[in-house]
Parts: structure tokens; sequence; C-alpha cells
């Protein structure tokens, strides 16, 4: 959990005037209207992206491959659903893009459920050579470029993903035979010029010609706008987060674009990857142990 925040919150002028577990409507969370008791322990988090060729609302689309789905909140702004995958109770939940409104969500859901996993799953453009349409990344880590996780914690803190969260993930990426990569991901605010890309009439500031070309000899695989507030914000709760994004297009190698390139198969390793944890939370619990360890089975079946 966060640090005794006591202290700080004595010295704050407006202690009075703001509700201590957030904004209410009929007894929900505002944001999200989720009723609390009904959210799993593994949330997934999907954006409503044309780019990733949804064929319903993704809440609703990824609902429909769990058992006993049911709607758990919906709202102008997201829309929530539950249910099990291979017995892990998964949540999922849809909402707009970026680091800010993301932050709306998991503020309620940190502060009114007990889950304890959230996982960013989406579309990305790719950013390394290696990397192709069609395929899925894992993310190691996320660079935080952009300015929501600089609100809560300075820029060296590392936006590091739950090992057994990649771990998990990966094992299902390598189960279902999806081409996959595992490395860092680079979440920015701005699409456009903050990814490297040419905005409208291709307007471009110099400062970002070489923004492509530095992160990728870094290594970053690809580029989003959520992992790092997902990543970041769990961490500091002492939560576990993770992300895993298709990749629709390939900015260094001139692969085009192509809507939904992937995603089903980032759809798959997200609900393979939450089966697979909840296996190894069993075993980890089983043998009393902090955090999961191969010796707890002899490897991951």
């Amino acid at each position: 959990m966060p640090h005794d925040n006591t202290d700080v919150l004595a010295r704050y002028a407006y202690g009075r005037n703001v509700p201590a577990d957030g904004l209410k409507i009929d007894g929900r969370p505002a944001l999200t209207q989720v009723e609390p008791s009904r959210v799993g322990r593994y949330v997934l988090l999907l954006v409503r992206d044309p780019l990733c060729a949804y064929d319903d609302d993704p809440a609703a689309q990824v609902a429909a491959r769990l058992d006993d789905a049911q709607l758990v909140g919906r709202s102008g702004m997201f829309t929530t659903y539950s249910g099990t995958y291979e017995g892990a109770s998964i949540s999922v939940l849809s909402g707009g893009s970026g680091g800010p409104e993301i932050e709306l969500a998991l503020m309620e859901l940190f502060e009114h459920t007990e889950a304890d996993t959230y996982v960013r799953v989406g579309g990305s453009g790719g950013m390394h050579p290696s990397v192709r349409p069609g395929d899925v990344v894992v993310a190691t880590g996320v660079v935080r470029d952009e300015g929501l996780t600089a609100a809560y914690v300075p820029a060296t803190y590392p936006a590091a993903s739950a090992p057994e969260v990649v771990l998990a993930l990966t094992q299902a990426a390598a189960d279902l035979g999806v081409p996959y990569h595992v490395g860092l991901t680079r979440s920015t605010d701005s699409d456009f010029v903050g990814g490297g890309r040419p905005g409208a009439r291709g307007f471009l500031p110099a400062g970002q010609l070489d923004v492509v070309d530095t992160w990728s000899r870094a290594g970053v695989l690809n580029g989003d706008r959520e992992s790092a507030a997902i990543v970041t914000l769990a961490a500091l709760y002492g939560l576990r987060g993770g992300s895993v994004c298709s990749v629709a297009d390939n900015i260094t190698t001139g692969e085009t674009f192509a809507a939904g390139a992937g995603h089903i198969a980032a759809i798959d390793v997200a609900l393979a990857g939450m089966a697979q944890l909840h296996r190894m939370d069993a075993e980890r619990d089983a043998a009393g142990a902090a955090m999961w360890l191969p010796s707890h089975r002899g490897g991951i079946a």
C-alpha cells in the first residue's frame, strides 16, 4: 500500500471539502459506477480505440469470452464487466484514451475494490526494427514520457511491470504461439509529434526530429498512451501492473498501418495470462511466499 499520508493530509487546507473516498452517485463511485464487490481480482483496461478494429465496445467484446459475464458498471465514461476465465476472477473496463482518463478509473478501483492486478490491453505503434505489425509486446517496463505520472512521482522513478505479470503474459504468448516480444514500451500524451510523427499538414517541431531514432536505439519496442499510467500508479499503491499491446505498424521500417493487426492475439494473451497468473498466485500462496518462483511448481506448466 502507499506510504502513510496522515501527516501530509493534516497539512492539506481543503481536507474537509473533499470526500475522503471520492465522489459518488447513488452510493457508487461516480465515474465508473462500478459495484465494488463485483470487481474481480484481475482487471484488464482497454480503450475504445478505432485503430484496434473492435466489433463492439471493447469491454463487451472481451466479456463475451468470459464465463458468467455480467455488467457491473456503466457510466458515460467507462463500461465494466466481470466474469471468470479458467477460474480467474477478471474484470474488463473500457474507457477513453490516455493516462488522464485511466487515472480516473484507477483511483476509484484502488479506493473501493480488492483488485490487485491491473493490465493494459491495447494497440500500439512499432518503434524498434524487430517489431512487426501483428506482433504482440509484453512490457517489462515503460518509458514515462507523458505528464500524468509526473504529478505523482519524480521522473527518475521507474515504471517497472510486476515480474509475475510479465512472466504470466509471456508464458501465455508462448503457449498460444503468437509472435511476441518482451521489453520496453514508451508512453506519451501526444500520439503525433510526441511519438515522432508529423501532425496535421506535416507539422513537426525540430526538437522532435530525433525522437524515433533515440528511443529505437535505446531498445524501446513500441509506443502507446496508457501503459505508463497503469504500471506506475499500480506500483505506487503496492499493486501489480503490466501491459500487453498489439502492434499495428512500424515507423522505423515503414511497414504500413493495418487496423486491428494482432489485437485479437493481444486479447488472447491477456486472458490466458490472467489464468496463468491465477494458478501462479495459488501456488505462491500455498508455498507461503511473497512472490511466485519456478521452484513452487518446478516451472510454469
